[in-house]
């Protein structure tokens, strides 16, 4: 057998991706949840958070899962997720990155999911 080479955990909820406009405030829904990330540019501010949170009005794309990377990981560690976006390519599974200080997140479409950790675990991820 293969020794596994990282642990990805699958968080529970679904998840939005969601566009505001770049005046916008941070909403208290977007704060909610076991997992949220706010990204602020020139042009927009992003809002990753719980789909169960999201209003009607907000334009977003739902139905994302998310990998979280267990780490911490080092700054000094090369192509991790170059790695797991290349297994997933190969299954023509689009991601959507998120990154932390101490972390990679990878969102990955609802339908996509099970083919996903399939993929990974093929290639010694270990997914819980």
């Amino acid at each position: 057998m293969k020794e596994k080479i990282l642990t990805l955990k699958l968080l529970k909820d679904k998840y939005g991706v969601c566009r505001l406009d770049t005046t916008s405030s941070v909403p208290e829904w977007g704060e909610k949840g076991e997992f949220f990330s706010v990204t602020r540019t020139s042009d927009e501010m992003s809002i990753v958070c719980s789909e169960k949170n999201i209003p009607e009005n907000i334009k977003c794309e739902k139905n994302w899962r998310i990998l979280k990377i267990e780490g911490p990981l080092d700054f000094s560690l090369i192509g991790i997720l170059a790695s797991i976006s290349s297994i997933l390519a190969e299954r023509k599974i689009s991601i959507f990155a998120v990154s932390t200080y101490d972390t990679d997140y990878i969102l990955i479409r609802d339908a996509d999911v099970n083919n996903a950790v399939e993929a990974l675990s093929e290639q010694k991820y270990n997914i819980v």
